[in-house]
């Protein structure tokens, strides 16, 4: 393809390839930021005056086209193809796969960069006043709001591997961030100026930052240790790494291809590109594909990178070629096991761990307890046992008032009976008394 140094012969089995190369020439809207699924089958680019559309870039087909007549700062997709969110010039929103708006997240003011974290469906933002902003798109709910106290960074993206999000500022520090806490986790002094871009490994081994005092640097993210460096004639603007590990980075119009840069020093870039007459705004691998997204002031264009993308894929974590039927079940499995925002953390791996000195203080404390056995009769506590037990309260309760009751009732009879005397049957045949006439006064 043209502008790239390397050059290979194209067979015959390479005319699909070949068809993965094209470029968008777009000049009135941009500059345009661009970003891919999961699975790397739809593209999504969103121009800084407006412009947002969706579609299969294998195919041509469109998914959706509009323009929302304002500024569009970010873009990028949300659990499936179906839901975008876009940051424009005053709030965050959300639109469905025809470009219908669905949400006006009011809470996220004057966004400047967006992520997604799929696993625990949380998308963040951070604004041009410095506040961090987690919310879950699941429930519609903003979790938390984190003042970094650093101002608007120049640079946003996650770690793949546990979640963090990583801030890059004008200071030269890079910044991880949890929603779990208010303060950073890690702050690294990187570079002597402003930190322009921050990319991690899938794995979470390796960061690359690059910054406006013309150096690319690895870092490795495990001891927070600087490994390498690398030159470039301008300050980089953007850097992406792709599934093999290849590391891409872009200067003005000028786009470098790495490989194995974290390994070893090399010498010279794997490939190398010239956009012409236009700016680099952003730099994406697709996942499964050797193709690297690059978006810049005059449309987008796609170029091909050997050996960039994981030849086998997951068809449980990523199908690109999954139906709609899979598709809707794929959502409900994600849904299911969505992790809790409280999880995450820099190691996730100790989410599982035991920490060897609290497990040998409890084998100790056991060891110090006198055990006592005690034998428990089989069914005694079950439902059926409970029930009858409280029944048969139920009945001496009612039992011992009848018994109160009819002892009450026998001494009023008793005390009824002292007092008049006793009848006899052959009371009936005395001669009864004759009555006296009562004289009535006229």
């Amino acid at each position: 393809s043209s502008g790239i140094n390397a050059e290979w012969p194209l067979r015959p089995g390479d005319v699909a390839s070949a068809s993965k190369h094209f470029s968008l020439t777009l000049p009135h809207h941009g500059p345009y930021k661009a970003c891919y699924t999961t699975n790397g089958r739809k593209l999504l680019i969103g121009g800084g005056k407006g412009h947002v559309a969706t579609f299969d870039w294998q195919t041509g087909r469109l998914g959706c086209e509009f323009h929302v007549k304002e500024t569009v700062r970010d873009v990028t997709w949300l659990h499936n193809k179906d839901y975008i969110a876009v940051a424009q010039k005053k709030y965050a929103y959300i639109y469905d796969g025809k470009g219908v708006e669905l949400h006006r997240m009011k809470n996220h003011v004057n966004p400047v960069f967006l992520e997604y974290l799929p696993y625990h469906w949380l998308l963040t933002s951070i604004g041009q006043t410095g506040y961090l902003k987690y919310h879950d798109v699941s429930i519609g709910k903003l979790l938390v709001e984190l003042k970094t106290r650093l101002g608007q960074p120049h640079s946003m993206t996650q770690n793949p591997w546990n979640a963090i999000i990583n801030l890059g500022h004008s200071n030269g520090t890079v910044t991880m961030w949890s929603p779990n806490m208010k303060d950073p986790l890690v702050k690294m002094q990187c570079h002597r100026g402003p930190v322009t871009a921050v990319a991690f490994q899938n794995n979470g081994r390796y960061m690359a930052t690059c910054g406006m005092d013309k150096q690319l640097k690895v870092w490795d993210a495990r001891s927070y240790k600087h490994c390498m460096e690398y030159y470039t004639p301008t300050p980089g603007s953007h850097l992406a790494i792709s599934q093999t590990g290849l590391l891409a980075v872009s200067f003005g119009g000028h786009v470098q291809v790495w490989k194995d840069a974290f390994e070893t020093k090399q010498k010279s870039p794997y490939m190398t590109h010239l956009v012409e007459g236009a700016r680099v705004e952003s730099l994406q691998f697709p996942n499964y594909e050797d193709v690297l997204g690059v978006g810049h002031s005059n449309g987008f264009t796609s170029l091909l990178i050997p050996g960039a993308g994981e030849a086998n894929f997951d068809a449980l974590e990523a199908n690109p070629y999954e139906s709609k039927r899979q598709k809707q079940e794929t959502e409900v499995k994600m849904l299911l096991n969505k992790v809790q925002p409280e999880l995450i953390q820099l190691n996730p791996d100790g989410l599982h761990a035991v920490t060897p000195d609290t497990q040998q203080t409890q084998l100790g404390d056991l060891n110090e307890k006198e055990l006592v056995l005690r034998f428990k009769t089989k069914g005694r506590n079950s439902a059926k046992r409970r029930f009858l037990r409280r029944e048969k309260h139920m009945h001496d309760l009612q039992r011992v008032k009848i018994r109160k009751a009819i002892a009450e009732a026998q001494k009023d009879d008793d005390d009824s009976g002292e007092t008049q005397k006793s009848k006899n049957i052959l009371d009936r045949f005395r001669p009864k008394k004759k009555k006296v006439p009562t004289a009535t006064l006229r």
